[in-house]
């Protein structure tokens, strides 16, 4: 069949099984690899899991005849060898195969190269003079030869040799044209646009799968549904949920203009979706809280933690501190937050992670920032925490990576009286009769992290008045001899806020709120 006619094949099938697979990105890249096809052609098709290469090739096995070789076929063969014969019969398999067919296409080759390309493999490099075989063999007689890879790695006995295409994310129509093959009409409409912008990187698998789930689980399918199933079995934020304690923008107190530039510039670009497809909105990708300790920065990713739930990325010391393959771990934070996105990466006490020294990391987390200034990652929102501003190294506050600088400052008198109106509200009135008007302007200076606590040692020694059978005092002298006591720690508070990194308040302490 000449190649004219393979693509006339495919352009005007009536055969619904011939085109019915195949996404519209999958269907251009058929269509390109079909053009080229030719007696003596070597192509490479790339693409990561789930992007639809063995569709391609089953659509391109219809369109041009061809023998389609898999895992299945090799281990076949394998079975009747030495384990370690793989090369041979490799080698076999391809030369038996190519004198049946005048096409031949090797679908998921990484799996092979997988074994023979590992770094204490004993016989190095036998594979490619296989590959030069087979590939010169092919050649020689006209045959045509495709390989579907999932590495950017092509061996170079092919790399040499061969024309390549990439399936790259897969667009909205893409995951319309997979999802419509397992939702039907009676199931309910999905709007595609929106699952594409809530999560613009699955694979076929995941919009496959999702789909099949919803059908047999749901009465009707709906967009929201599908929303749902995503981010709980596809959508995993590294933070632990149920170990952070809940949190929302009502509990912050005297820092209304930084949850007023949060809700703007962050919030809303995430979750209204037709404000920001009509205004072409998007979150700001930098982002600096500032402010002394206590103040409610890690309360706020707290809030943000719960709110976004899968959309929610952290970086602290858990992260960096005891962990040998920090790198790498930094790495797959970015990646998925990437795959997730919208999404925030929030890096908690950042000026503490500079101060570390470590000038080789400081120069990997500086690489995966720029890594976002992409089209692709552009709705990903890095987050930083820091005491002092000045603390953080020149390149990472550069125009480009902190767009939105935001201070948290100790609460006002105002914010001090309503902190402890709320931490006093639902006790007994034998204590929470206190004047917090007294208590707010007695506790000047105070991070609304230590009025919790003045609250908490209050009530430790009015219990401790009750049970010794001391004299009574005012109820408001408990809450200032508990704010002398935290003024006097002062010092010693704030060496052990610098010393706390190798931890993380983030999950398990509730050091650093201000409401």
């Amino acid at each position: 069949m000449r190649v004219s006619e393979s693509v006339c094949l495919l352009e005007n099938a009536t055969d619904a099984t011939l085109r019915a697979e195949l996404s519209p990105a999958q269907e251009k890249i058929c269509q390109q690899i079909l053009r080229f096809l030719a007696p003596g052609s070597i192509c490479v098709l790339k693409g990561n899991a789930g992007m639809g290469k063995s569709t391609v090739l089953r659509a391109l096995g219809k369109a041009r005849p061809a023998a389609i070789l898999c895992a299945k076929d090799f281990l076949a063969l394998l079975m009747n060898r030495q384990p370690a014969a793989l090369e041979e019969t490799f080698l076999e398999l391809a030369q038996r195969t190519l004198d049946e067919n005048d096409a031949v296409f090797f679908d998921d080759f990484d799996l092979l190269l997988n074994v023979v390309e590992g770094y204490d493999y004993p016989r190095a490099h036998l594979l490619d003079a296989m590959l030069t075989s087979v590939l010169q063999d092919a050649e020689s007689r006209g045959k045509c030869v495709l390989f579907a890879i999932r590495s950017e790695e092509i061996p170079a006995p092919i790399q040499h040799r061969a024309h390549s295409w990439r399936i790259e994310s897969l667009k909205m129509e893409d995951y319309r044209a997979i999802g419509s093959q397992y939702l039907n009409g009676e199931k309910g409409a999905v709007d595609w646009e929106e699952i594409h912008r809530f999560a613009p990187a699955l694979n076929a698998y995941q919009i496959r799968n999702a789909a099949c789930w919803l059908t047999r689980e749901a009465e009707r399918v709906t967009t929201q549904k599908l929303i749902d199933y995503l981010e709980s079995h596809n959508l995993t934020s590294n933070v632990d949920l149920e170990e952070v304690t809940p949190v929302d923008w009502k509990d912050l107190k005297g820092v209304d203009e930084v949850i007023r530039e949060l809700e703007a510039k962050i919030a809303l670009p995430f979750e209204n979706d037709a404000l920001c497809k009509e205004l072409q909105l998007k979150p700001k990708r930098g982002v600096l809280l500032a402010g002394p300790p206590g103040t409610g920065k890690t309360t706020i990713g707290r809030a943000l933690a719960h709110r976004l739930k899968s959309k929610f990325f952290l970086i602290d010391g858990t992260v960096v501190a005891g962990s040998r393959d920090f790198y790498e771990t930094v790495g797959k934070i970015f990646a998925k937050a990437k795959q997730n996105a919208p999404a925030i990466i929030f890096i908690d006490d950042a000026d503490v992670i500079f101060e570390s020294g470590d000038k080789g990391f400081y120069r990997y987390l500086l690489t995966q920032m720029d890594g976002l200034e992409s089209a692709s990652a552009e709705r990903v929102c890095v987050m930083l925490t820091a005491m002092e501003a000045s603390a953080l190294p020149p390149a990472v506050l550069r125009s480009g990576r902190v767009e939105l600088w935001l201070e948290t400052r100790l609460p006002d008198e105002e914010a001090r009286a309503a902190i402890f109106r709320e931490r006093l509200a639902g006790l007994p009135p034998s204590i929470s009769s206190a004047d917090v008007d007294t208590l707010a302007k007695a506790s000047r200076g105070l991070s609304g992290a230590d009025l919790k606590s003045v609250v908490e040692d209050a009530k430790l020694l009015f219990a401790h008045r009750l049970v010794s059978g001391e004299p009574a005092e005012s109820v408001e002298a408990y809450f200032l001899r508990a704010i002398g006591a935290i003024r006097s720690k002062a010092v010693s508070y704030g060496k052990h806020r610098g010393t706390g990194f190798a931890g993380s308040a983030f999950g398990f302490k509730d050091e650093d709120q201000s409401g």
